[in-house]
């Protein structure tokens, strides 16, 4: 490990280097490059020279053991005991610190949510998702676009796809796909059943046109008229877009906007993510469970959590977590979840590195 830090500090340095270099300051693009890696570099190298002077200052108290001064070797004694779990915590920053990054953490994403099993009750809870992924969001400085929408009469949503853009947010939300059951007591239920109802979740991040190129002769492209629940979602003009890709037939709709232009965009934007996913889904496929388990499976076919309301209880059945605050979950406040899912799959991660 001391042997990576080392080489890490070298390159560190000799990027702060080539950020004073007129050359590389006159040419945009490369400062730029070069800026972004000096600064990814730097949580790593700011924690190993932090941890340096920690195995200095034990090194120096333990000398200070052998003192005559009973005070002196007290003091010692002291600052051991704080030193030493001060180190231990330090080296288990440093090993996740040092983890393959996965290249996709800087992403913007593409939300896919979409109803399943349990009709209406299940495109409320579709509703109630949006609005959870929404509010964490807005809690974080992110944006969020809605690229397309199909609701229901009673404000559910069947398919609801969204932008969500800002710093680092697929590193976040990366574990959320997958299937999301929820169980309650639907509002349309007059004998207080509990009823169980699913929802799916994709987390796309997404693909700009240098990740996958499209090419326009493999697109079938269609127009037709919106539709929704009413109102604003119904337009009186062909606004709407089908994209087709025929080499994978993968369809994409999009309605949400007025302009065709627009829909078409967001389309193609979609198109693109959907692509790289499944162009990331098979390459793991083909790589070792080792690698698999350092970025989790992704499986949008796995049941990945439980909302139970009778008992105000999330349970995520991947991490064996049970939290009992439902309701201040699907209010947006999330991040005790995302944080557990993350500790433990940087401890995965790491039990594959030393195998």
């Amino acid at each position: 490990m001391y042997q990576k830090l080392d080489e890490v500090e070298q390159r560190y340095e000799e990027l702060a280097q080539l950020l004073m270099d007129p050359k590389v300051i006159g040419d945009r693009k490369l400062f730029a490059r070069t800026g972004k890696e000096h600064s990814q570099l730097q949580p790593v190298v700011d924690t190993y020279r932090v941890y340096r002077r920690v195995l200095a200052d034990i090194q120096g108290n333990q000398e200070l053991l052998s003192d005559r001064d009973q005070a002196i070797r007290d003091l010692a004694n002291e600052e051991l005991a704080m030193l030493r779990p001060r180190k231990e915590q330090l080296e288990k920053d440093l090993q996740v610190l040092l983890l393959p990054k996965d290249p996709l953490d800087d992403k913007n994403i593409i939300l896919e949510i979409r109803a399943g099993t349990g009709g209406e009750e299940a495109a409320l809870f579709a509703a109630s998702l949006y609005r959870m992924y929404s509010r964490y969001a807005e809690g974080k400085g992110w944006k969020v676009e809605v690229m397309n929408v199909n609701e229901t009469e009673l404000g559910g949503f069947k398919e609801m796809i969204a932008m969500i853009s800002g710093d680092k947010v697929y590193s976040h939300l990366k574990w959320e796909s997958g299937v999301h059951r929820v169980q309650r007591v639907p509002t349309t239920e007059a004998q207080g059943r509990i009823h169980t109802s699913a929802v799916t979740v994709a987390i796309l991040p997404e693909a700009e046109e240098v990740d996958v190129h499209v090419n326009e002769t493999d697109l079938k492209i269609d127009t037709y008229r919106s539709s929704g629940a009413g109102g604003q979602h119904v337009n009186v003009t062909d606004s709407a877009i089908r994209v087709t890709h025929l080499p994978t037939g993968l369809v994409v709709t999009c309605q949400d906007e007025r302009s065709q232009h627009k829909n078409k965009a967001k389309a193609l934007k979609i198109l693109r993510a959907r692509l790289l996913d499944m162009e990331r889904a098979q390459k793991e496929k083909e790589q070792s469970d080792a690698r698999r388990a350092q970025v989790g499976t992704g499986d949008r076919s796995e049941r990945i959590r439980t909302y139970n309301f009778p008992q105000n209880r999330l349970s995520d059945h991947r991490i064996g977590l049970t939290l009992y605050r439902l309701e201040a979950i699907l209010e947006g406040d999330v991040e005790e979840v995302i944080l557990a899912l993350r500790t433990y799959y940087q401890a995965e991660a790491m039990k594959a590195q030393s195998a």
